[in-house]
């Protein structure tokens, strides 16, 4: 089969397999980290583009969060459909990887494997979760979860463990100091810092405005 006609193949299945997921991590979430991932990888060069659309497209297909912080749903279901694409073991494998190391948890958590393809798509999913559309989706799980949106009384936390942070049910804002902050100096690429810069920014203004209407500093 042409590597064309399973990247479609991969499209239609996540779409399918995403159709009623939580706003933030729908098929567009997938989509806008597919189309970052691919305009990642054409500036940083040597990237091998088939497993970056693979690993984009299949990054989120079964998130832990969703499925009672079971890590290896999303990795099964990847490697199963991927099989039934008769894609050769290698690139299985690097999907696979890519899937079980692209998560932020917390900050805490030390990747066990290293490629390229993988510092693109996290890059790509990382810009996904700063600047408006990061913004968006952080109230919009928070609001999926109804958990608070500020509470001054409890303060962001960013010694937890990886289960600690899966566990955590905090108000939004403190996600902003616990993960959304920390992302820009953890970017892989330079094409990824560098856009991270502008969004960055666009978040501390946010926040800055946030702030003042809490206070009332009309």
């Amino acid at each position: 089969m042409m590597q064309t006609q399973i990247i479609q193949n991969t499209i239609d299945f996540v779409k399918s397999k995403l159709k009623d997921a939580e706003g933030g991590h729908d098929y567009f979430h997938i989509e806008r980290v597919y189309k970052n991932a691919l305009s990642i990888a054409a500036k940083e060069k040597g990237a091998d583009i088939f497993i970056v659309s693979l690993g984009a497209l299949l990054h989120d297909i079964a998130d832990s969060k969703f499925h009672d912080g079971d890590e290896t749903v999303g990795p099964k279901i990847a490697t199963e459909f991927l099989v039934s694409q008769n894609v050769d073991e290698t690139t299985i494998q690097h999907v696979k990887n890519i899937i079980e190391n692209i998560s932020f948890k917390g900050g805490n958590f030390t990747q066990k494997f290293k490629s390229l393809e993988l510092d693109i798509i996290q890059d790509a999913d990382r810009l996904d979760a700063i600047g408006a559309i990061g913004i968006a989706r952080c109230f919009n799980y928070g609001g999926f979860k109804n958990r608070a949106l500020y509470d001054p009384e409890i303060k962001p936390n960013l010694q937890m463990t990886k289960e600690e942070y899966k566990k955590s049910k905090a108000p939004t804002i403190n996600h902003f100091y616990e993960k959304l902050l920390l992302l820009k100096d953890k970017m892989n690429t330079e094409t990824g810092k560098e856009i991270a810069k502008g969004r960055h920014h666009f978040m501390k203004l946010f926040l800055m405005q946030f702030f003042n209407e809490w206070e009332s500093k009309n």
